[in-house]
């Protein structure tokens, strides 16, 4: 008999984090990532719903041979 254990040790559990309190500028920046994601959000959703950029809509053919 060995004395060793096999197989994988469990890892300490990390006391928890205390919550700071947040400043005005940590808040503010959170805000303004915020606005930033929710504009870029709505960017991408107007993208998909669009056709093709450039109001031409893509190569055109005269139709003449």
């Amino acid at each position: 008999m060995s004395s060793r254990q096999g197989g994988k040790l469990k890892p300490l559990k990390a006391p928890k984090k205390d919550k700071k309190e947040e400043t005005d500028d940590e808040i503010a920046f959170k805000e303004k990532k915020k606005a930033e994601a929710e504009a870029l959000k709505a960017a991408r959703e107007k993208a998909l719903k669009g056709g093709p950029m450039g109001g031409t809509g893509g190569i055109k053919k005269s139709g003449k041979k």
